[in-house]
């Protein structure tokens, strides 16, 4: 999407058993793609907004209504006929595998 980003992730387990912070993993991603992103353009300044918005998914049926939501995302926004041709989208076995 040319002004926000949808990600479906699971956040990764440490060796202490607990799960990488959501808001580490926000920041990290933010503030790296940020630094490209600048790089590229030239250009200095915040890219994205502070704030997020995250939902914890909790069974099948939510998990399959998230992706498909994302998945339909660029559809809905008029800049693609179909997901698959839309070159933004990135999806993989690594990125649909779900903890339950």
């Amino acid at each position: 999407m040319p002004d926000h980003v949808h990600l479906l992730i699971r956040p990764l387990e440490t060796v202490s058993g607990k799960y990488i912070a959501l808001a580490k993993i926000m920041k990290t991603l933010k503030g790296v793609s940020a630094r490209k992103i600048n790089c590229q353009l030239s250009s200095i300044g915040p890219v994205w907004q502070k704030e997020s918005f995250d939902r914890i998914v909790r069974d099948d049926e939510e998990w399959r209504e998230k992706y498909e939501y994302i998945r339909g995302n660029a559809v809905k926004a008029g800049l693609t006929e179909n997901p698959q041709d839309y070159p933004w989208l990135i999806e993989g076995d690594i990125f649909i595998t779900r903890p339950w």
